[in-house]
This record gives structure tokens, sequence and C-alpha cells, in this order.
């Protein structure tokens, strides 16, 4: 919020407009409030539309907007509405970014091309994420907490009515509030009654959204102002309300909810100072189904301040990336896989903008390696996810090479995993000068799949074993079991293609294969650059 603040100042400052985009009627309450205070000594208007004003009201706002008068403005998805127009619009800021569909996003970028848009969230949904590990969108991760600020402790438990009355007199013992979430409308009044008579002495309060416009503000201003000790209330606390002396929530049938708004329902907790506490309840009349078992498992586990940009990858790995180009918000990539889905994506951008295909292809490397970056070595998850996107963008061994020069200037010596992991690039690159388009393991035989076998043959020169051209589009390497382990078949396959392609660049002619393959049993195995140490 400081940040959108900040932003809005700058761009008001400069005669633009600014829309402020928010999920709930409370939350706009509350931006609103903020923003009035920040921008208290300078010439800027602050307005919200939101349900909370009248009809009135709002079409008099609308009216100050699309003259100009207003410079920021505030709201539900009201501020989508076709009558609000904006005069001058610079910034759009869309905050809890997770509660909105495609589609709403879409519509503020019609509303003018040019517009810049700041969204915030603690758990981006999984296809911002995924574009932003595409380089399609700059993402910023704030992982310092404010000053004093201490992670939630968080507990699943089944609901006992002893451990919530205990939970809730620790609270009221420190003077501090109590949130306790039951997203049932029907019966959050019965849930109530419950609780008071658990805590006789408590205040207890309701809200939910389907409350009128006048009673939910006079609910949510009474706990405000400590008038209410419990609030008991539906998911409607979701979206980054900020009351620093509620440091204790109880969230019933904690099964029912997701990733992220089990993560943003802890969120409103451990504001202040104080340790905060988040007890997730699971009833005691029906099982946990394994899928609500693995995120409440992820909830817990990941309790530290910050832990939501690595829970949003743990809802990416489960929900799947979902669709760039069109509505769907997450959705699994599985029939084409993630690199080839990359690679279609690719082609598909050069042929709009009408750039020519890439200059040199990437070969299909199957031999049982596992390679991969670890976080010893790259610890921050930006920067590791970036070195991904850079490695998969190299098109050229010059580029690959800088890439791994770069990598040990700002990292230090390569650990063995990430040695494999550019060797595996390396082979890929230098296969696809050679017109192999795949090379898969299959024991007892390495199967090349090749444009051109005479070309392939005279590459491989030097290789230990046999080479068998079965036709014109196949190669089989069969070579002694101890040249078969996976490590050591990656370095003599890359070994023998850059050999290959230093002799073409030396315009040097490639050496006649041994007559006999015993002979060729023992190969030259120094690596032009060793593997690994």
């Amino acid at each position: 919020t400081e940040l959108a603040m900040r932003a809005a100042f700058k761009a008001a400052e400069f005669g633009k407009q600014i829309a402020v985009l928010v999920p709930t009627t409370v939350l706009a309450e509350q931006h609103y409030r903020s923003f009035r205070e920040r921008m208290a000594n300078y010439p800027f208007i602050v307005e919200s539309i939101s349900r909370f004003k009248s009809s009135k009201q709002q079409k008099e706002i609308v009216q100050r907007l699309n003259k100009g008068e207003v410079d920021v403005l505030i709201g539900t998805h009201r501020l989508l509405s076709k009558d609000v127009k904006f005069t001058d619009l610079g910034l759009v800021v869309i905050d809890e970014e997770q509660r909105f569909g495609v589609t709403h996003k879409e519509r503020l970028k019609q509303m003018r091309k040019t517009v810049d848009v700041l969204t915030m969230s603690a758990t981006p949904i999984p296809r911002t994420l995924h574009m932003s590990m595409l380089g399609l969108r700059d993402i910023s991760s704030l992982t310092t907490a404010p000053q004093d600020r201490r992670s939630i402790v968080t507990e699943v438990m089944a609901f006992d009515k002893q451990r919530v009355k205990l939970a809730i007199l620790r609270e009221l013992q420190r003077e501090g509030q109590v949130y306790f979430v039951h997203n049932r409308v029907a019966n959050i009044l019965d849930m109530a009654e419950q609780i008071q008579q658990l805590v006789p002495d408590a205040r207890i309060i309701t809200g939910h959204g389907q409350m009128g416009e006048g009673e939910l503000e006079d609910v949510m201003l009474k706990f405000v102002r400590h008038e209410a000790d419990i609030l008991v209330c539906t998911t409607i606390i979701e979206s980054g309300l900020d009351i620093p002396n509620v440091n204790t929530i109880l969230i019933n049938n904690a099964d029912r909810f997701g990733l992220s708004e089990l993560h943003q329902l802890r969120g409103r907790v451990g504001r202040y100072k104080h340790r905060a506490y988040c007890y997730l309840l699971l009833p005691s009349d029906r099982p946990v189904t394994p899928v609500a078992a693995k995120r409440l498992k992820a909830i817990e586990e990941y309790s530290h301040l910050g832990a939501g940009f690595k829970i949003a990858m743990r809802d990416l790995e489960l929900r799947g990336a979902g669709n760039i180009l069109g509505p769907e918000q997450s959705g699994h990539i599985a029939a084409v896989g993630y690199e080839m889905y990359c690679q279609l994506l690719e082609e598909a951008t050069r042929q709009l903008k009408n750039e020519p295909k890439a200059a040199q292809p990437e070969a299909h490397v199957e031999i049982g390696i596992s390679a991969f970056f670890p976080k010893t070595w790259i610890a921050a998850d930006r920067q590791r996810m970036d070195m991904y996107r850079r490695l998969t963008r190299c098109t050229s061994l010059e580029m690959l090479h800088m890439l791994e020069a770069d990598a040990k200037d700002a990292f230090g010596e390569a650990p063995r995993q990430a040695v494999l992991l550019f060797a595996m690039t390396e082979l890929r690159l230098l296969a696809g000068i050679y017109g192999i388009s795949s090379i898969i393991k299959k024991d007892p035989d390495v199967v090349l799949t090749v444009s051109d076998a005479a070309k392939a043959q005279a590459a491989l020169t030097g290789a230990p074993g046999t080479l068998r051209v079965i036709d014109e589009k196949t190669v089989y390497l069969r070579m002694p079991a101890t040249y078969m382990q996976p490590e050591t078949l990656l370095m003599v396959l890359r070994n023998l293609l850059a050999a290959a392609h230093e002799r073409e660049l030396k315009g040097e002619p490639a050496p006649a294969r041994p007559a006999s393959p015993a002979r060729a049993a023992m190969p030259p195995l120094v690596a032009s650059k060793p593997l690994v140490g």
C-alpha cells in the first residue's frame, strides 16, 4: 500500500488520474482513509466508489471524474462499469490481484492503451507468476518484513470447544481482539451464539457481505474502535484489512479454503509487534481430502514472513500455469510439456512479429540426467528463475558461455548439478548444429534422430563402440557399459560434438573412423572443459 501511494502521488503530480481497484467495500474504505490522510497537505482530490455510497453520490463522483476533477479514484468492481470514464488515466493499481479475473484486468487496459499497471498481491495467481517467469511482466518481491514484525504461529487442529475457548481467552487477557472466520452466512449467527456460550463475557459482533451498506460499515467501525472483542465473519476480511490490535484468528472448516485464501486470512493478524496465532480448525464429522491435506500442510510449513511467494509457487505446481493469451487463470500444460509450450509460444510470437525463425534448433536430450541450479548456489527464487529463463534463451554457444561466465562471476564456482545443466544445454546446441533433433538413451544403445545421417556420423567420429545407420533419419550408437552411465555419456557426447565443431571452425578434415571397434574402445576422454570440479 505504501508503494501504491507513492506511485499514485508521482502520477498525480504530473497531472495524471489514478484508478485503485480493490476487491471488497471494506478495503475500499480503508484505502480511501489512508490515501486521504497521506495526501491531505496536497491539492489532490481522492474519492471512493462502492456500494457504501448512494446512487446519487456515485453519479456525482463519476461526473466529476469525467471532467477531470478527481485525481485518485478508489473502488471495487464498480470502477469497471461502462459509465466510469477517465479523462487522462496514467496509473492503474490493482490490490489483491488474485481476486480478479482476466476479463476485469483487460477491461482496465481498454480504458487507455498506454496506462501503467501496478498489481499487488501476497499470493499472485499462477498465470501472473508464470508471465513474470517468462519475462512478459516485471516482478518485484518484497521480502523484508516491517520492523518488529514476527512470524505467525500456525496450527492445524480438530474443532475442540475447550481449545477454542483457551485460544480466545489468551488473546482477550492481553487486551487484544479475535477474528473467527465462518464462511457460511446461513448459520453464522448460530456459530456466534456458540462462541458467546464459550466466552460469556466477550463482546461479539458478526459481519458478512450480505449485510446492508450502513450495517456492515457500522460493524467494522465498531470493531476498529475496539467496541467489540470478537468478530465472527466470512472471508470479507480476507483482502488487505489492517487492524493491528487483532492478533488471533480461528478459521473454521479450514479444509474448504484455497492456499491463497488461507495465506491471506492468516495475514490479517500479526500486523504489529505482538506474537500472533492462527488456528486452522478441521471438522470432526467428515474426513479431509488428500488435496486439502496438501494445502494445509503447505500453509503450516510456510508460516514464516514473506512466505507468500513460495505459497504461490506451490499453487503454480498444483494448479498449472493457465493461459497467457486467453482467459484461463490456471490449467495444466502437461499435454505438451513446459519446455515445448514455451517454444511454441516463442514461435507464434516470432510469426506475429514477422521475425525469422530461430537460427539454430535445439535437440531433445533424454539420457537420465538430473540437472538444476541448487538453492545453495543461487539462494533467491527470483534470481534462480531469471537464470533458468536466460538459459532457455541461449540460442548459440557464445551466449551460453557468456551466461556461464556471468553466473560464475555473480555466484561463485558452479556446483555439480549446475555444471551438468550447462553441459546439457551445450550438448543440445551442438546437436542442433549437426542436424540431430533428439538423443535418447535406450539401453544398450543411444538412439539419435537426425536430418542427415552422414553429417551426424562424421560429427561422432572417434566415438567408442559402434555406429549403425538404421535409415537416413536414425542412427544407433552402442558403447561399452562404462560409457553408458548418464554423466559419462553426457561428457562423451558433448566432447565429441565440441571437437567436431572446433575442427569445422578451423577448416580441418574429420579423422577417419578406426576400422576395428576394439581400437575404438578407449577414446580420448580429455574434456575441453572438465565436467566436474
